[in-house]
């Protein structure tokens, strides 16, 4: 019978190859036994001796699959170790984040592959990628740097006292993100102080591992959901997949196929340059897509010109026409009201029945601010167009002067008032204080469009579906025009 073989026996997890290992043990001599760890005969590259390499085949829980190997030569003692993935290169780059806090935190493992660059943003340091992969712990990692920094520094401070004096500091920095100092290593040597060096608190710190090839992972503790670990993943771009030898160099059709079809992320700034609409310079405008909690994604567009002045901010639905259109009604009773995130699109309208405000769909455009700031910023564009004129328009300019003033004290928040936030197309939203349980001064209703408010909104002419069976329509109706004619 053909014997088949599942791909985790190549590759078992790491706690099975120790139980495995830990059996061996029991096994008597005369027995044979399939070794857990494959032993190579390797030339050593220091005293070209015959040394032997020791090869895991393993696979590290919610990662995947990697090979561990490790050399040792018997001649001149020389050691080495590394890590290769044994999987595919993953479709995106992963940043993994870990907040190091404890001591507890300093045991978790790493897995760095060749093209991972590891950054400590409290010491501003960053370590580029290297020749080789390597499986060590955050402190395992943090010894070697003190290591290989603070080998040289005795030549350092001989002919160059000023680096010496740089790195040293760097090197007290990372002694106490470690809890280690400089009279308790002799004593660790010896054995000594061990007991003690647990109850030395440690300087807190944050590690972050960038890999565009996803072949890297920090350790979480307990699940996915460890509070002081995070993973995220983007997109590569064309340089970074020309580094993998993934395309080459000169595919242009790769680099513009990925400069069209990458997706917008959420930590990404779009440029578009333009001209400034005031004074005519070059002007760039700038995007972001936000994702607002309990709402919807929208894209942000800013735009500032350095010569004149001249701002503009515009908030666009970042997601599909919704089926009905939306009235949120809030009750404004104390200030806190007033700091409500509101997002005010370009379909809106908003109305303060107490003091007969009506600003019709579309005025202001698109806001997004908090609910002082819109009030705010209608005080200033209504107080700019006060009525000045002859004594017939007396009456006009003071009752306009009596609104700016009832203006004024509802943003002072001096009596309670209603604000209603009017959207057709549901694209406005009031920030809720009780989310995700319901606001007891706030409340939402759905309601049908018009036949007037969606050709308004040019609704009324846009057809997704059955269109082709219009086409086929009109053109059989237009060939028997034509032969009635003839």
């Amino acid at each position: 019978m053909a014997s088949t073989t599942k791909p985790n026996e190549f590759f078992p997890a790491i706690g099975e190859v120790v139980d495995q290992t830990d059996k061996s043990k029991d096994v008597q001599e005369g027995e044979e036994n399939e070794k857990v760890v494959d032993e190579i005969e390797s030339l050593c590259m220091k005293c070209y001796e015959q040394g032997k390499t020791r090869m895991l085949l393993t696979s590290i829980p919610y990662f995947k699959e990697v090979v561990v190997m490790s050399f040792r030569c018997e001649h001149c003692g020389w050691t080495n170790n590394e890590i290769q993935s044994a999987g595919t290169i993953r479709p995106e780059g992963t940043l993994c984040t870990g907040k190091i806090r404890d001591r507890e935190d300093l045991n978790r493992q790493i897995v760095r592959s060749s093209t991972c660059e590891i950054t400590i943003p409290e010491l501003d340091l960053t370590l580029p990628p290297t020749e080789r992969g390597q499986l060590t712990t955050v402190e395992g990692l943090l010894r070697d740097i003190i290591a290989d920094l603070a080998g040289d520094q005795p030549l350092r401070k001989v002919h160059d006292e000023a680096t010496h004096t740089k790195i040293e500091a760097l090197l007290n920095k990372m002694r106490a993100m470690l809890g280690d100092p400089l009279e308790e290593e002799e004593e660790t040597e010896n054995g000594e102080g061990s007991s003690e060096k647990k109850d030395i608190p440690i300087q807190p710190f944050t590690i972050k591992l960038d890999d565009p090839s996803g072949n890297s992972f920090l350790e979480f503790l307990g699940s996915m959901a460890d509070p002081k670990w995070t993973l995220r993943t983007y997109p590569r771009t064309f340089q970074q997949n020309v580094q993998l030898g993934l395309v080459s160099e000169d595919d242009e059709g790769a680099q513009n196929a990925e400069q069209t079809s990458s997706e917008i992320t959420k930590d990404e700034i779009l440029t578009f340059p333009g001209q400034c609409s005031s004074c005519g310079h070059p002007i760039n405008t700038y995007m972001k897509r936000v994702d607002i909690p309990y709402f919807k994604e929208i894209l942000i567009m800013s735009t500032n010109c350095d010569r004149c002045g001249y701002r503009d901010n515009e908030v666009k639905s970042g997601s599909a026409i919704s089926a009905e259109g939306k009235r949120i009604i809030l009750k404004v009773e104390d200030s806190e009201d007033l700091s409500r995130d509101i997002l005010k699109s370009d379909t809106a309208g908003l109305e303060i029945p107490e003091i007969d405000l009506v600003l019709t769909h579309g005025t202001l455009g698109g806001r997004f601010t908090t609910l002082e700031g819109l009030l705010t910023q209608v005080y200033e564009e209504l107080s700019e167009k006060v009525i000045a004129g002859d004594s017939s328009q007396g009456n006009e300019k003071k009752s306009f002067e009596k609104f700016l003033a009832d203006l004024k004290s509802v943003i002072a928040v001096e009596r309670p008032f209603t604000v209603i936030l009017d959207d057709p197309l549901a694209n406005s939203y009031i920030q809720s204080l009780y989310a995700p349980d319901p606001d007891p001064n706030m409340t939402s209703k759905s309601y049908e469009r018009s036949w007037d408010q969606n050709e308004e909104l040019g609704l009324n002419d846009i057809k997704v579906e059955g269109y082709e069976e219009d086409a086929e329509k009109e053109k059989v109706e237009g060939n028997a025009d034509a032969d009635a004619q003839a």
